[in-house]
């Protein structure tokens, strides 16, 4: 509502000023809107959720795109602030061509635009790791290093490094009355069930939207890995995740039946080898609850009960947008305020220990277990030796 007022104060005294030509008084509300906007720091953050270097970095990389460009009276960064409205406050069209002085189609057509040339960016800010590098937040943590590096080998087992974390979210959708009990999973309203995962660096490397709220993690993991645009976990390398899913070579897995979240060790320190374990895959993992966490605090609306006024396709589409935007952010603007606000509430969390241990019979299973105990085994050696 704040930045709502703010936005009709900057109208109504743009308005004031207007000249007698209607086009001309047009162009001028919007070009004098699009200064007092962007040469605020505050407003900028505050409606684009983003500084004004930062939007400006992302205009001269979207009209890189070839896809989008300027119109006569619309250019390229009015465009792009109009698709930010959408992402960071809701608004709808109609309310966008009353402050733009635009017909709600014109505005459809400018956020479509903008929307096709950030996903078109899908290849070079979503990259799955290679593995080819140990991450520099494993490499220099001696919480970390060398224990989820593994360098040895046995009849399964030989260099197994950790690539990052992989978790599921769910984001309000749209959806005809009919499909509603399939999207209707943890939350009141219907929900897409969203995969992903990320580096340490708190990037996204792999998203896949658009699951029903019903599914589960591990069933759309499982579909991840055998799609066309599948989940990619090279050789020797592996993922951290939460007890939800299954433990493979390539799925480290908590002990269930064991103590886990962060803020239970801060009581008590770990007291044997599986508690030492959980304690630090939790430390490691929960950089992908902080990605996501982060992501949600620049784009509020996606935890808004608000229901979204597009369709269940184009919210698939806005969704990985969200995450390509995220990963621009995290490198030109990462917000610190954001991510420390983020951490404070993770460390706020209820803390209880994961279900009952339950490990697969597979062969598959036994050496993500192997893997997990000669990690545990180790950890808890150089702990007892240091204490």
């Amino acid at each position: 509502m704040v930045h709502f007022l703010h936005l009709l104060d900057i109208q109504a005294t743009l308005v004031n000023r207007l000249p007698s030509n209607l086009d001309s008084q047009r162009d001028i509300v919007r070009q004098q809107f699009m200064a007092r906007l962007i040469g605020n720091e505050i407003a900028c953050r505050n409606i684009l959720r983003m500084s004004p270097y930062a939007f400006a970095l992302l205009c001269q990389r979207l009209r890189g795109t070839g896809i989008l460009k300027d119109y006569r009276r619309a250019t390229v960064q009015e465009q792009v602030v109009k698709f930010l409205h959408v992402l960071g406050q809701n608004f709808h069209t109609w309310a966008l061509g009353f402050y733009f002085q635009h017909s709600g189609e014109t505005v459809s057509q400018h956020f479509h635009n903008v929307l096709r040339a950030v996903i078109s960016l899908e290849g070079e800010l979503l990259k799955q790791p290679t593995g080819s590098e140990v991450p520099l937040e494993i490499q220099n943590s001696q919480r970390f290093y060398p224990y989820f590096k593994i360098d040895y080998t046995s009849i399964y087992l030989y260099i197994h490094d950790c690539i990052g974390a992989i978790d599921g979210t769910h984001i309000r959708v749209k959806v005809p009355k009919e499909q509603a009990a399939r999207f209707h999973g943890r939350k009141e309203w219907p929900t897409q069930n969203v995969l992903a995962t990320c580096s340490f660096d708190m990037k996204f490397t792999y998203v896949l939207p658009g699951w029903e709220g019903t599914a589960s993690d591990s069933r759309i993991l499982k579909n991840t890995l055998t799609r066309e645009d599948r989940l990619l976990i090279p050789q020797g390398k592996f993922y951290l995740v939460d007890a939800g899913f299954p433990l493979r070579s390539g799925l480290l897995t908590p002990y269930r039946g064991v103590r886990y979240h962060l803020k239970k060790y801060s009581r008590r320190g770990p007291e044997n080898a599986k508690e030492l374990f959980n304690h630090r895959h939790a430390s490691l993992r929960n950089v992908i609850e902080r990605a996501f966490g982060v992501l949600k605090k620049r784009f509020p609306i996606i935890v808004s009960g608000t229901e979204p006024c597009y369709s269940f396709k184009t919210m698939i589409e806005i969704v990985l947008t969200y995450c390509i935007l995220h990963n621009f952010l995290m490198s030109v603007d990462p917000n610190e305020n954001l991510i420390n606000e983020v951490d404070m509430e993770l460390q706020l969390e209820d803390s209880n220990s994961v279900g009952r241990d339950g490990v697969g019979i597979d062969v598959d299973s036994r050496v993500g277990e192997m893997i997990r105990n000669n990690i545990a085994q180790n950890m808890w050696i150089d702990h007892q030796s240091h204490r």
